[in-house]
């Protein structure tokens, strides 16, 4: 892990992937999957462990190529859908504290989810919204690919290089930095591949995020 040379005087933006960075969505995820692996007949675990390194049409085509990808798609949508109306949520610690702490128009979200579902989450969980979601309909190539995290700087009229990526999966990791910006990690015991820093848990990065804005600092 490296630090990355800071721009004092420059306004910082700060990037936030969503599930498993800021919503603890675990649990959900998993039964979600399960529950669509059951309508298919499948083996729910085999399922789920190709789901977490693959989007949706791609997680298809390994475990269903037999089945009609929009079928499946529709299928997993209802059941998402469903999950953010009744399933239980909860904001990881200092998620709220480091949001509520961050200046407007300088944070955003960066999304392989679906805004809607983003924001029935946070509404749920009492986390405030910002002005830029960049989800998974707003861009036409995902995570790992740079552009999510470039659309967002885009819409916030930001630099790459004044933007804190924080993430929690490889394939965020490995968007944020080929998009040339500072990524840092957090919840997770073992740093991902390619981080700048790296944090046990959000609660313990939030002071670090927030005077990465307040002072332009990467290593504060």
């Amino acid at each position: 892990m490296t630090s990355e040379p800071s721009r004092p005087g420059r306004t910082k933006y700060v990037l936030f992937d969503v599930d498993g960075t800021l919503i603890d969505a675990v649990s959900n995820q998993r039964r979600v999957w399960g529950t669509w692996a059951e309508r298919y007949g499948l083996d729910a675990d085999e399922v789920y462990r190709v789901a977490l390194r693959t989007r949706p049409m791609e997680t298809f085509a390994q475990v269903a190529a037999d089945r009609d990808p929009r079928e499946c798609l529709a299928a997993l949508h209802e059941l998402e859908d469903d999950d953010v109306r009744s399933g239980a949520y909860a904001a990881f610690d200092g998620a709220s504290e480091l949001l509520h702490g961050l200046p407007s128009g300088s944070w955003a979200l960066v999304t392989s989810n679906y805004e809607h579902r983003v924001r029935g989450r946070f509404l749920r969980t009492g986390l405030p919204v910002p002005g830029v979601i960049v989800d998974a309909a707003s861009v036409e190539e995902g995570k790992p690919s740079p552009v999510p995290y470039l659309s967002a700087a885009e819409q916030l009229g930001a630099e790459p290089g004044d933007c804190l990526v924080v993430e929690d999966a490889p394939s965020g990791v490995r968007s944020g930095r080929d998009a040339g910006m500072t990524v840092w990690g957090v919840n997770g015991a073992d740093a991902v591949e390619g981080v700048h820093r790296h944090f046990t848990s959000l609660r313990e990065a939030v002071p670090h995020i927030l005077a990465f804005t307040d002072r332009g600092l990467v290593n504060p």
